[in-house]
C-alpha cells in the first residue's frame, strides 16, 4: 500500500466507532505519506467562537462576520493548538500547502491578518488535530473503521457543520443511515 495516499481525501468514520473521539465525523486528510496522516475534523464545532479565540490570543478582531464562527474540534492530539484549513491564497510562516486550492497554516500571523479582514477568504479555525502513525490508517481502511471519498471545497467551506458528513456520504453515492454498525470482509 505504499502508493495509497488519502492526501486531500474526506474519512467518513464508520458507524462502528460509536465511541470516542471520532464518533460520527468527517476527517479532512491534510497530508498522507510513508510516515503517517494528519487530518482535521470538520464537522464538529465546539461551544469556542472564533470572537472568544480571538479574546484569548489578545488578537484584534476587526471582522464581524468571523465573531460568531465556530472553532472546531479538530481531533484528539495538540487540542491546545490551533490550525487553520484555508484556500491557498496568502503566504503565512508555518504552512502545510495541501494542494493548489487548500492550505494548512499554524502560525500566529494567519490569525493576525484574519482579525484585520486580509486573511483567506475561506477558513475552518480547529483546535488539535487527528493523527495516524505510519500504516496506521491504512490498517483502519481495511478494518472497515473508516469510508474514503475524495473530498471537496464546497462541502468544507459552503455547508454548515451538520451537513457536512452527509454530503460527503453522497459523493459516494451510499446514506450514511444505511450503514451498518458491523464490518465484514468478503
Amino acid at each position: 500500500m505504499s502508493d495509497f495516499d488519502l492526501t486531500h481525501h474526506f474519512l467518513i468514520a464508520m458507524p462502528s466507532l460509536q465511541e470516542g473521539a471520532f464518533a460520527g465525523t468527517l476527517t479532512y486528510i491534510c497530508e498522507h505519506n510513508e510516515n503517517g496522516a494528519l487530518g482535521i475534523v470538520v464537522n464538529r464545532p465546539i461551544s469556542l467562537t472564533m470572537g472568544e479565540m480571538f479574546d484569548q490570543v489578545k488578537i484584534p478582531l476587526q471582522q464581524a462576520k468571523l465573531v460568531k464562527m465556530p472553532v472546531y474540534f479538530g481531533g484528539p492530539v495538540q487540542t491546545e493548538r490551533g490550525f487553520v484549513l484555508h484556500d491557498t491564497q496568502g503566504s503565512w510562516e508555518s504552512t502545510l500547502r495541501i494542494n493548489d486550492k487548500l492550505s494548512l497554516t499554524t502560525s500566529k500571523d494567519i490569525l493576525e491578518a484574519m482579525g484585520a479582514g486580509q486573511g483567506p477568504r475561506n477558513i475552518i479555525v480547529t483546535l488539535g488535530y487527528a493523527g495516524w502513525d505510519q500504516g496506521q490508517l491504512e490498517h483502519g481502511v481495511t478494518e472497515n473503521m473508516w469510508l474514503t471519498v475524495p473530498a471537496s471545497e464546497h462541502i468544507l467551506f459552503d455547508l454548515p457543520p451538520e451537513e457536512r458528513l452527509v454530503a460527503a456520504m453522497a459523493l459516494l453515492g451510499v446514506d450514511y443511515a444505511s450503514l451498518s454498525e458491523e464490518a465484514g470482509h468478503a
